[in-house]
């Protein structure tokens, strides 16, 4: 007999979003300390438990619409309203450019997150389902801060002057509110007979963030936006072939080579020009169904023609 759930159990995701909710207001009272490395590593730990309470959600059945509330309301602290007041504390200029582009990013982020909820409700193909439309908020939130951890570790350069972080923060703004698919890591299903490889790249990954932990947090982020171009590829093929929505990976694959598989044209060979020579090869002036000595016969109405021109001329043809 299966016991009911407990209150306490239920409650457990909230549990969890609120702690998001905390860790990224802690990141502000960090960057008021000049404090930049803490304040990363809380909109870090906050994007961290944002992908654990819908999971952990779900596998408790403990969704509600509370829950989804929530967890909208932290991910525009966390992620939106966080890392516009971490920049706009690191690069404060005189002339009010910086508190614009914190503005317009935290506005985007919650743009963002109000047509993600609607968008739950409105029905979609099933590959959809397999992308974000835009840079989610984690991410986002994330990517902006990408010169500021240059700058921490490479120290002061050109991704640091107040017009690069300006236009870097408009531009992940746009990401954030486009309809650029990104691929959406909750649908990614890893293979039996890759679990050994995964368990070891976990290792290593484990291992270099923590030694480096903001080295490996720019280069996630740079592979991230290396990846949107492929995702957008992806996506466009998929919305081509309905045949391959609902088949696994290696099908998906072999549907790809099929369709790109073409039929090998043989074409008459180009022959160069030496200078001051004849052209090299030999020029075929035979008709093309004499070659190289294989005699193929011509339909019926081309060899007629042929023997007319013969006998026109008075001469007989040769066999």
């Amino acid at each position: 007999m299966v016991r009911a759930m407990t209150p306490s159990v239920r409650l457990l995701p909230n549990a969890i979003t609120v702690l998001a909710l905390c860790a990224g207001l802690s990141a502000v009272q960090f960057a008021l300390h000049h404090q930049y490395t803490l304040a990363i590593g809380a909109i870090g730990v906050a994007a961290v438990l944002d992908s654990l309470d819908g999971r952990i959600a779900r596998l408790l059945d403990a969704t509600s619409k509370m829950g989804a509330e929530l967890d909208s309301l932290s991910d525009a602290i966390s992620f939106g309203v966080a890392p516009a007041l971490v920049l706009y504390i690191w690069q404060t200029d005189t002339q009010g450019l910086g508190w614009i582009a914190s503005l317009v990013f935290a506005v985007c982020m919650v743009l963002r997150l109000a047509r993600f909820n609607t968008l739950l409700e409105v029905e979609k193909p099933p590959y959809a389902n397999e992308f974000f439309m835009g840079v989610p908020a984690p991410a986002g939130g994330l990517l902006a801060l990408l010169p500021l951890i240059l700058t921490i570790e490479l120290g002061e350069g050109w991704w640091s002057g107040p017009a690069v972080v300006l236009v870097w923060t408009v531009a992940i703004a746009m990401l954030l509110i486009s309809r650029i698919p990104t691929l959406s890591l909750k649908t990614v299903k890893a293979p039996a007979k890759a679990a050994a490889p995964l368990l070891v790249i976990v290792c290593l990954v484990a291992a270099a963030v923590i030694q480096y932990p903001l080295v490996a947090l720019g280069v996630a982020l740079v592979l991230y936006l290396l990846h949107i171009p492929y995702s957008v590829r992806r996506y466009r093929w998929l919305a081509q072939h309905p045949e391959a929505w609902n088949v696994p990976l290696s099908e998906r694959r072999a549907i790809r080579r099929a369709r790109s598989t073409r039929r090998i044209r043989l074409r008459r060979p180009r022959f160069p020009r030496v200078a001051g020579g004849p052209r090299l090869g030999v020029r075929l002036t035979r008709p093309e169904h004499v070659v190289r000595g294989i005699r193929t016969f011509p339909p019926d109405g081309q060899e007629r023609t042929r023997r007319r021109s013969w006998r026109r001329i008075g001469l007989r043809q040769r066999r």
